[in-house]
Order: C-alpha cells, then sequence, then structure tokens
C-alpha cells in the first residue's frame, strides 16, 4: 500500500468516524475535548482498517466463488479508487442524510467492481455480487462493534460533566 493510500484510507476514517461522533458531542456540549478526541481517534483508525479491508474481503469472497482462484495478486486500493472513497466519508456527516451516503458508498463499490473483474475473471454482476457482500459484512461487523461499545460503556458509573 502506497504512502498516498494509507493516508487516503486514515482520512476517509477520520472523517467517517467524525460524522458519526459529532453529532454525539452535539447533544452533548459540556463534553471534554480530550475525551471526544479520545473517541475520534481510535474510531477513525478502526473506520480506516475496515475500509483498508474492503477490497481485501471481496477478493477472499471471490476466491470462494471461484471454482479455481486465479493467480492473481489480489485486489488492492489505488489512489484513484480510494478518491471517491474519501468524498464519501468526507460527505458522510448525518445532515446530507444516509440515502446519499448510501449512493456514494455504492458508487464507490462499482469502483471496485472493474478492477476485481479483471483480477479475478468473474463476471461484472458476480464482482459486483462480491464486493457488495463484501462490503455488507464489514458494515454488519462494525456496526456491531460499536452497538456493544455502547453497550458495554453505557453500564459504567456515569461520569460527571464538568
Amino acid at each position: 500500500m502506497s504512502p498516498a493510500v494509507f493516508v487516503l484510507l486514515l482520512f476517509a476514517g477520520l472523517s467517517e468516524a467524525a460524522g458519526r461522533i459529532l453529532p454525539l458531542v452535539a447533544r452533548r456540549p459540556g463534553m471534554p475535548r480530550t475525551l471526544v478526541a479520545a473517541l475520534l481517534l481510535p474510531a477513525g483508525l478502526v473506520e480506516g482498517v475496515v475500509f483498508a479491508l474492503w477490497p481485501l474481503t471481496a477478493w477472499t469472497v471471490a476466491d470462494l466463488v471461484l471454482a479455481s482462484p486465479p493467480p492473481g495478486t489480489g485486489l488492492v486500493w489505488t489512489p484513484g479508487v480510494v478518491a471517491p472513497l474519501v468524498l464519501a466519508a468526507v460527505l458522510a456527516f448525518p445532515l446530507l442524510g444516509p440515502l446519499f451516503h448510501l449512493v456514494l458508498f455504492v458508487g464507490v463499490g462499482a469502483g471496485l467492481v472493474g478492477p476485481l473483474t479483471a483480477e479475478s475473471g468473474l463476471g461484472w454482476w458476480s464482482a459486483a455480487g462480491c464486493v457488495a457482500v463484501a462490503g455488507a459484512a464489514l458494515g454488519l461487523a462494525v456496526e456491531t462493534v460499536r452497538r456493544l461499545v455502547v453497550r458495554i460503556s453505557a453500564t459504567e458509573a456515569p461520569e460527571a460533566i464538568t
């Protein structure tokens, strides 16, 4: 992975996390900035890792679909393919709505379909299904972890907000 792709994925992850955390901060005006940063940085790293895993997961699903996996190197992010993902993450703020966010992610997924088709030899629709299954599985995994973290943190004693 090139440094440019790494930085773009990290920025996309931070932006996605900010889109999820900042509305919570807006509802709690007395929340300390250090706590916000402590929430934002790990969440951004996790989102960035999930974004980085999307092509690898799609490649793995394509390997499961094919009877004999091709000897290709796999599917990787390139700056041209990751740029729409960064746009989708920047525009992920809740004010724009989840439907617009979904449309942008479908566009990014469609951008991954072309390289997956070329590397794996699958047809376009089969490759699109692999990308969609990979994206949905990663999204479900992240949402499960988010809900688990919220449930665990809700059971702790509440801190006094000063």
